[in-house]
């Protein structure tokens, strides 16, 4: 157990022995890193565990701060200091600071592991777009927001699944074989005509020539399925193609035709069936979802006989937990919220609503080039894809641009910015702290006199360094909130501001003095964990290090 770790459950301890009350009241209380200079005075721990257990105790905040702070020691522990209105400020020894250093030193990525054992098994399904055309700039953001969670999660000592739901049924389908095929008209030189509701992106033009010269005109005589497949597939190799350049791998792909060719759907509506939401009307199945909150209910299978979208909803949600997973995530555009109601009626119809169900909803993502903003249309076929973003800027640039926004915000895509090698572009200026740790390291190597640094140059480690000692182990927090908030773009926030710290500390202090070997050897082994904090998080973020810039 880290150091910070244990000086939080001895002060959990503490309180529950203090005030006479259960870990589960403690644990709604913070104890927070403060790894910010411009709030150095305000201790290097912050709690608000007197504000939290105020009201349970029926006492003013600062009169509960003044019992914690007045008979809680730690060996670790300098002094506690009340701020109104009722903050406690923990001032940790040098000691503590030391320590923590040693032990990111000995752990390394360890040190920052949240979970030993854990006995969720978490399917995160994202990005699921329909084979129907390339992946849009949108579909960019909601990838790495489910790359990167997942890669959290498993890093954490989570189980997380990633899953890309392939929506290859129904009319979309169908339309799909019918484009193509005029497309295919087209490239065998006819008169063919692209009807509205078709897809009009040149994609599916580009797709045809090839085919076209190869087949010749025998290819109008084969039957519409095989336009429909053939487009199916090429499509689905193109998103896998994009995705994998983009540094995304799914652990399933799993294909709407499953559910319906395995009997999948019937299966589950007969649970629906059997729980009592299902009823007739009109010659069409529907589902009670306004029993649930929903604002109406929901056709399952229509007059025709033909499942609706809904209907495999259902069927997908009870597959997952038949599979094993325990707790569902999805990530989805903003235009899907009215569907997070129905997700959640249809959880508790199947009775599954013990499954924690988490959807995270991502906003649009608006690209601006030269200062004006530029224009998305799939149907009309000017789409700004994700393999044009990434051709552009680059793996690195996109992920980071496309993570580093809270979810929820709409998000607008610089490209000039991207385009930047100057500390203004925020990819530029995290890889570039990292080479310098890396270049700080080679040079030191030079010298004998810095040579095997290891933790016996702990002692020279001052408060010089105590800020970002602090804020290196807060990435471990940060980890902890994303597993609990799924808000992925901290992580981009955080190493944003470590870079920021790294570079004003360097600007500031002389790492390698001749006239000082110890605290150059300190300041050394300082560097020595920045640089694999900083690779700890660019691994998490999917980015590269870079050997040089």
């Amino acid at each position: 157990m880290n150091i910070i770790k244990q000086i939080h459950k001895d002060f959990n301890d503490y309180l529950e022995r203090l005030f006479d009350i259960s870990p589960n009241l403690t644990t709604k209380t913070s104890f927070t890193i403060n790894a910010d200079e411009k709030k150095s005075e305000f201790g290097d721990i912050n709690s608000n565990a007197a504000m939290i257990l105020a009201k349970e105790l029926g006492k003013r905040p600062m009169e509960v701060a003044e019992l914690i702070a007045g008979g809680f020691t730690h060996e670790m522990v300098k002094q506690v200091a009340l701020h109104p209105p009722g903050f406690l400020n923990i001032y940790l020894t040098e000691e503590a600071l030391q320590e923590t250093a040693k032990q990111m030193l000995e752990q390394k990525k360890t040190f920052f592991k949240i979970y030993d054992k854990s006995k969720e098994n978490i399917n995160i399904e994202f990005v699921s777009a329909n084979p129907t055309g390339p992946l849009h700039v949108g579909h960019g953001r909601g990838a790495i927001i489910g790359d990167v969670l997942a890669n959290v999660l498993n890093f954490a000592g989570q189980k997380a699944t990633k899953e890309f739901y392939i929506n290859n049924a129904g009319a979309q389908m169908k339309k799909l074989g019918i484009s193509f095929k005029i497309r295919c008209k087209q490239a065998l030189g006819q008169d063919a005509q692209l009807p509205e509701e078709a897809y009009h992106g040149e994609y599916l033009l580009e797709l045809a020539k090839p085919l076209a010269a190869q087949e010749g005109k025998t290819l109008l005589e084969k039957d519409h399925q095989f336009f429909a497949d053939y487009a199916e597939k090429h499509m689905l190799d193109a998103i896998k193609e994009t995705l994998k350049d983009y540094g995304v791998t799914f652990d399933v792909w799993f294909p709407e035709t499953k559910l319906h060719n395995a009997g999948e759907i019937d299966k589950a509506l007969k649970i629906l069936h059997k729980n009592g939401y299902l009823y007739k009307k009109d010659g069409a199945t529907w589902f009670k979802a306004t029993e649930f909150g929903d604002d109406k209910d929901r056709v399952l299978i229509k007059a025709d006989g033909q499942y609706t979208y809904a209907s495999a909803d259902v069927a997908y949600m009870q597959d997952k937990i038949d599979r094993g997973f325990n707790h569902l995530t999805m990530i989805l555009g903003h235009d899907h919220h009215s569907y997070l109601m129905r997700l959640k009626c249809i959880q508790k119809a199947l009775g599954l609503d013990q499954h924690p169900l988490d959807v995270i909803l991502y906003q649009l993502v608006k690209m601006k080039q030269s200062g004006d903003l530029v224009r998305m249309s799939k149907r009309a076929g000017n789409i700004v894809t994700l393999r044009g973003a990434i051709d552009t800027v680059g793996k690195d640039v996109a992920r980071f641009f496309f993570l580093n926004r809270k979810a929820d915000a709409q998000l607008e895509f610089n490209v000039d910015l991207a385009l930047k090698k100057t500390d203004e572009n925020p990819v530029y200026y995290v890889q570039y702290a990292y080479v310098r740790t890396k270049s700080i390291l080679q040079k030191a190597q030079e010298n004998k006199a810095y040579t095997d640094i290891s933790t016996k140059d702990i002692q020279y480690i001052t408060q010089n360094e105590a800020m970002l000692i602090k804020k290196m182990a807060a990435l471990r927090s940060i980890i902890e909130t994303i597993c609990t908030t799924n808000q992925t773009h901290l992580l981009t926030y955080y190493v944003l501001e470590l870079a920021n710290m790294f570079h004003s500390y360097y600007g500031k202090n002389r790492v390698m003095d001749e006239e000082h070997i110890d605290r150059s050897r300190g300041r050394l082994l300082l560097i020595s964990i920045l640089k694999d904090t900083f690779e700890t998080v660019s691994t998490l973020l999917g980015i590269s290090c870079p050997e040089k810039m």
